[in-house]
């Protein structure tokens, strides 16, 4: 009698690792771009950031942006945007913005932690970003570079180029960027062009008044450019004109 056993079936050739973890592998890789991009994007902020110390940015990343979203919209808008020096803009205006926006502008780091606690709370209880509790400094680190969404990421960057900004450059220079770059209406950038818009003057011979009124407006100049006689303004405006005397500028220290 012949007995047959059946053969076991033979095992199959293990694969290397290189084949076996092709996923593994590509994860990796695109990790590693997304890295190495992130690093790049970071230095280059550095760089030129260092350049704008004494190089005058010619438009920053909210220039551009509104440009392009008007001519996606086919809004024929003028741009209007002239650099003036430092001393070439009001105190009464610096005084303004620094009493509305950052009273402490002058001795802080680039940012107020309380201030971005009190943000927190309050984007908690609406359920989304709507406060960020930015510095002058943060918003200027917005505007050159960064865009209008309101995201966490977004705002963690937005506290990178802050350090690098208090890194490269003295308070005054700041403050001079930020007065010749930061918008004021549809198309409107900077001090000089505020103050020929609004008030058919110079930057540098605004009012006290007028200055305020210019300063209140910052978080919402496009709507403030349609509202110039809004309730809120004027009664803010009042307010801040009372805060001025008390706001402390760079070129005081």
């Amino acid at each position: 009698m012949t007995v047959v056993v059946d053969a076991a079936p033979a095992s199959p050739a293990p694969r290397s690792k290189k084949a076996r973890h092709p996923v593994v592998r590509w994860c990796a890789y695109l990790f590693g771009l997304i890295v190495f991009a992130w690093c790049a994007t970071q230095v280059f902020y550095f760089v030129q950031i260092g350049i704008w110390t004494f190089v005058n940015p010619s438009d920053t990343a909210f220039m551009r942006a509104a440009r392009w979203r008007f001519w996606h919209e086919d809004q024929s808008i003028a741009f209007v945007h002239e650099w003036v020096p430092y001393d070439g803009v009001s105190r009464n205006l610096k005084r303004a913005i620094i009493a509305s926006e950052d009273a402490d502008f002058v001795n802080n780091n680039g940012f107020e932690v309380d201030a971005m606690l009190q943000a927190w709370e309050k984007n908690k209880k609406k359920g989304h970003m709507a406060w960020g509790g930015s510095t002058i400094t943060q918003q200027l680190a917005r505007n050159l570079f960064l865009s209008t969404e309101k995201t966490y990421i977004r705002k963690g960057q937005e506290l990178i180029i802050t350090v690098m900004l208090e890194f490269w450059m003295d308070k005054e220079r700041i403050f001079e960027i930020y007065l010749n770059s930061v918008e004021w209406g549809k198309g409107v950038y900077g001090a000089q062009a505020a103050a020929a818009h609004y008030y058919k003057t110079d930057a540098s011979k605004l009012s006290v008044g007028q200055s305020a009124r210019l300063a209140v407006m910052l978080p919402r100049p496009k709507y403030y450019d349609d509202h110039r006689t809004s309730a809120y303004l004027l009664s803010r405006a009042a307010i801040i004109a009372h805060r001025m005397g008390a706001a402390e500028l760079p070129s005081d220290k």
